[in-house]
Formats: C-alpha cells, structure tokens, sequence
C-alpha cells in the first residue's frame, strides 16, 4: 500500500515540478522581453499606430479648418502627386548601384580579414572602422571637402569633367554616384567588424575537416565560409535598404550647398517633408511614411526569408 502511495505521490510531483519551471522559464522570457517590448511601442508601434490614424484624416484647408475623417483621400494625393513616382525612381538607382558595391565589398574584405594573421587582421579592422565613426554630419561634411572643385584633393577629376563649382559636380545625375560614395564609406568598416565577427564564429573543426578534403582557400571561402555567414550578410543588407530608404539629410544639404541643382523632392522622405511643411498636409506626410513602411517591409521580409538569419532555410535551398 506504502509503494503504491510512493509511486502515485510521485507521479503527481513531476507534473507540478514542470509546470513550476515553465511558468519560472516564462517569467524569465518576459523579464527579459519587457525592456525591449516598452521601446518597441515607444519607437515603432505608437508612431506606426498614429500615422495610421492620421493619415486617415482630412486636411484642415482655409474652406474646412475643421479637418475631420477623409478615409483613403491622403494616399490617393501620395500616389497621384506628379513628384512620387521621380522620388522612387531616384532612390531605387541609388540603392541598385550601391547595394551591391556595399556587400561585395563587405564581404569580400571580411574574408580577407579572416584570412589574415591576428595581429594584422586586428590592426585592419580599426583601419576599416575609422570611418565609421565619422557618421551623420561628420561624414557630411568630409565629402563635402571632397567634391569642392576648387579645394578638393582629387580637384583635377573635376576640373577633368569640366566642373568648376558645387552647381556643376551635384546634378542630378552625378547624385547617385556621389550617395553611393559616401554611403559606403560611412558604412562599410562597421559591417566588415560584423561581418568578421559571423566568421569567428566558424568553429574550427569544420574548417580543418575541409583542409581535410583538400579544400583550398578559395574554396574554404565560397563553400564553407560564405553559406555559414549568410544571415549576417542578410542583415547588413536588411540594414542598409532601411537606411536607403530613409536617406534625407544628405539630399537635402547637398541642394544647400548647390544652392538648388537639385529638386528639393529629391528622396522619398523629402516628399513626405515637403507635404507636412510645405503643403500643410500631414495627412498625406503620414501616408508617405506608410507607403515607405510597407516597401522597406516588404524588401526586408524577402531578405529575411532568402538569408535564412532566424536559422530557417528557405525550403527550396534544402
């Protein structure tokens, strides 16, 4: 009777037992989720949820100062304005020229790094990161030491193109070349620190099993390296498109020092600008910041899914 009591009163401890590590497992998860999931509705979801609203309104004119709801009217004055389709256009031009520059040469010096001696490789990673730390008006400002005709180091590549004057280097179709200029060098030495940091992470009995086979370098890099550092690749360019899609403020001081060469609509974000302050309509501003939303979404979730970088392939690739 005893061992039957025994054997019962255990068999009713282990489902108590799991179930007090599951709700501790939980509390944990949350305690570590709550920080996060407070700055994801101060930074994301309360702002995405006011544009939103927002842009379901009417905007307040001299006739109607009351404003009121106007449904779907702000999207359709986006899609309709004669500058929407000019301002993707320019974006898009800049981000199929400089994208691919960005992680090629992410990648490919991150291989080289990897490949390098410690102590060279270390010293070349600081090497690559000085840039980096001259970000936002920093950078701005180096190039912008850079592209003046008259006192630029590299003057005679402009005065070779016939330009005397920031009017005549900053035109419209000079702008991508020049973005793709600065936003690389901004950029690339962090990504190549991130990058560097996914290939540590390649334990190294994989690495010799390879040598092993008979795996040369190249081969070491195309075939082991480059499918195992795939999600971090992924991410750098899930980062970068977020950022193309946002560029504004160097646009925007580029038609100030060329006193207007270019269109003040230049970028997407330009144009949501221009509807909120020029044209006091910020039901359309908030529509343009949905539209963005949606596209920088919907290319993200494409990389996210091709990448693999939550460690699920894409079934096809298996």
């Amino acid at each position: 009777m005893s061992e039957t009591t025994t054997l019962l009163t255990g068999k009713s401890r282990a489902p108590l037992g799991r179930s007090r590590a599951r709700r501790a497992e939980a509390l944990g998860a949350w305690t570590l989720l709550a920080p996060y999931t407070l700055l994801f509705l101060v930074g994301a979801a309360i702002p995405i949820g006011y544009a939103f609203v927002t842009a379901l309104q009417k905007a307040p004119t001299p006739v109607d100062p009351t404003g009121g709801f106007g449904g779907l009217q702000s999207f359709i004055t986006v899609f309709t304005d004669h500058r929407f389709l000019t301002t993707f256009q320019n974006i898009f031009v800049v981000m199929i020229i400089w994208l691919p520059i960005m992680i090629i040469g992410i990648v490919g010096l991150a291989l080289l790094l990897h490949a390098s001696p410690s102590r060279f490789g270390g010293a070349m990673r600081f090497v690559y990161y000085i840039p980096g730390a001259l970000g936002g008006i920093a950078n701005f400002v180096l190039w912008v030491y850079l592209i003046d005709p008259q006192r630029s180091p590299i003057a005679f590549l402009w005065q070779g193109m016939g330009a005397s004057s920031f009017k005549e280097v900053i035109t419209a179709s000079n702008m991508p070349g020049i973005l793709t200029a600065m936003l690389f060098f901004q950029g690339v030495g962090t990504w190549i620190i991130v990058v560097n940091g996914g290939l540590n992470g390649i334990s190294e009995e994989v690495m010799e099993a390879a040598r092993l086979d008979g795996a040369n370098a190249w081969q070491l890099a195309w075939r082991i390296k480059l499918p195992i550092i795939r999600p971090w690749i992924g991410y750098a360019a899930l980062m970068n498109v977020a950022y193309g899609f946002q560029l504004f403020l160097e646009p925007y001081l580029l038609r100030q020092i060329s006193s207007g060469a270019i269109s003040p609509e230049w970028a997407p974000t330009q144009l949501g600008y221009a509807f909120a302050f020029t044209n006091r309509d910020f039901p359309a501003a908030a529509a343009m910041s949905i539209v963005l939303l949606v596209i920088t979404l919907g290319i993200g979730w494409i990389i996210v899914r091709k990448s693999g970088m939550f460690g699920e392939d894409d079934k096809e690739t298996r």
